[in-house]
């Protein structure tokens, strides 16, 4: 019965894990949706206008190869396709301030833009096997109208609108005599050869998804947006973030929005794929990354909503013991807990080692007597040639002959005879103590020669070996 819940268990969890990675891929982007914007505010509550900047960017590949009467159109050449303007003084900028007011009014939120300023650029590369059509719209301005409630409540809390992020326009719009919002009015404009060609194709509809188009910032819901708090206060930094010195003293607030993660789903390259026919084949591609977002709010701010319309509730300073830094509610007071429980730690462990410490105090040296040791070196060579390199070993084999293994003395090979040494070599009379010598222990091996041919000899000071060699090497010692 154990087993069967335990496999039970397991296939639960085996199958939650498989729907938390279908929810993660879900929640990425959908098929056939273009998107590519990011957008960074900052709304300070205690003034009537905040400043914000919004960037659409994609880029376009078309694809020829080597051959092909498109690729001879577009290889080698490059064109630039520009507008710019202020509402303040051209209508069509004003227009365009108009329908992205419009979007936001028709998404429920009562904020505007008071403000607006445009750039748009689109540049061509035509490359070896494909050509490439980079298109950036700017739009950057001052936001009005997104104090729903001021200084009111509990506190002087402040309710802040932040249901306007959605900022997309789905028709053309014309800048200056520069249509912005359509790709493909770039390529009619400069490349009517190849617009034609394109009529009624899938590239076609792929190049005329509209540009300015900010929904996915819109419909990700504020509680899955990372948020950091930081409860300092900003002071002489101020100036760093952009602002005004009238904000000083005030905490902040940052939402983000553009990573991948469980609350947001994977966030990955949005492609569209499209195509169309000539005197051969030719593919056509849209880039774009996925949309990216900060919402700074100058304060403490609080997610919370007025039916559908998503709001802030923002107070001038956090609350008395308030210590909230990050998304998940981890207070400050566990991560000094923490730190407290890593230096007890600490501590518990230098007491351990101190004691530790002065229980071996005074045991002295363990092993090998010192006394008991011998030296001999082993750096001799042919030639006389030598160095101060050594080894050394037990005086004794006491303990050896002690421990040996019962099988090393089964299988310890008899000892071999050696032949009697010639009469004419005076190591040959070397007495047999002397076997530890060197050169004594050449001459009883039958190789006296030895001695007397090498310019060395391995002999310590109580070897009494008579060979001038040796009785050097001693003297040497």
């Amino acid at each position: 019965m154990a087993s069967r819940n335990s496999a039970r268990v397991n296939a639960a969890a085996c199958t939650l894990g498989i729907l938390l990675a279908g929810i993660a891929v879900a929640a990425g982007s959908a098929p056939g949706e273009a998107r590519a914007a990011q957008l960074d505010a900052v709304i300070n509550p205690n003034e009537e206008t905040s400043e914000f900047r919004v960037t659409y960017q994609r880029t376009a590949l078309v694809t020829y190869g080597e051959e092909g009467s498109v690729g001879e159109m577009l290889r080698g050449g490059s064109w630039t396709y520009a507008a710019s303007g202020s509402s303040a003084n051209d209508t069509d900028v004003a227009a365009f301030r108009d329908a992205l007011n419009a979007k936001i009014a028709a998404d429920g939120s009562g904020a505007r833009i008071a403000e607006m300023s445009v750039e748009y650029a689109a540049d061509m590369r035509g490359r070896q096997t494909n050509a490439a059509i980079d298109y950036k719209l700017v739009i950057s301005g001052e936001l009005a109208d997104y104090n729903i409630a001021k200084a009111g409540g509990v506190s002087g809390q402040t309710l802040v609108d932040l249901g306007w992020r959605g900022l997309s326009v789905g028709g053309p719009v014309e800048i200056g005599g520069v249509e912005v919002n359509v790709p493909m009015s770039a390529i009619a404009e400069n490349e009517p050869e190849l617009r034609a060609q394109m009529r009624g194709s899938e590239a076609e509809e792929v190049l005329s998804t509209p540009l300015v188009n900010a929904e996915a910032i819109r419909d990700q819901p504020l509680a899955n947006w990372h948020f950091l708090f930081d409860p300092t206060g900003i002071g002489a930094d101020a100036g760093t973030f952009g602002l005004s010195d009238t904000i000083k003293g005030f905490v902040l607030s940052a939402y983000t929005m553009g990573e991948s993660s469980l609350r947001e789903g994977r966030q990955v390259e949005v492609e569209l794929h499209g195509g169309f026919s000539s005197d051969k084949e030719y593919d056509v591609r849209t880039v774009q990354s996925s949309d990216s977002a900060t919402l700074r709010v100058i304060g403490l701010a609080v997610i919370d909503s007025l039916g559908d319309l998503e709001i802030v509730g923002v107070t001038p300073t956090a609350p008395e013991g308030y210590g909230q830094t990050a998304t998940g509610d981890f207070p400050v007071a566990i991560i000094y807990g923490m730190a407290g429980l890593a230096a007890v730690g600490g501590g518990a462990f230098f007491v351990f080692s101190s004691r530790q410490l002065k229980k071996e105090a005074g045991q002295g040296q363990t092993g090998i007597d010192p006394a008991r040791l011998t030296g001999y070196q082993t750096s001799a060579s042919a030639g006389g040639y030598r160095t101060n390199r050594g080894e050394a070993q037990l005086a004794d084999d006491t303990d050896y002959r002690q421990t040996r293994s019962v099988y090393d003395a089964a299988e310890a090979q008899p000892p071999r005879q050696a032949p009697p040494p010639a009469a004419a070599a005076p190591a040959a009379a070397a007495p047999a103590e002397d076997a530890a010598c060197g050169c004594a222990a050449s001459a009883d091996s039958g190789n006296e020669c030895d001695c007397q041919m090498q310019a060395h000899c391995l002999c310590d000071a109580a070897c009494g070996c008579g060979s001038p060699v040796c009785a050097e090497a001693v003297r040497d010692m």
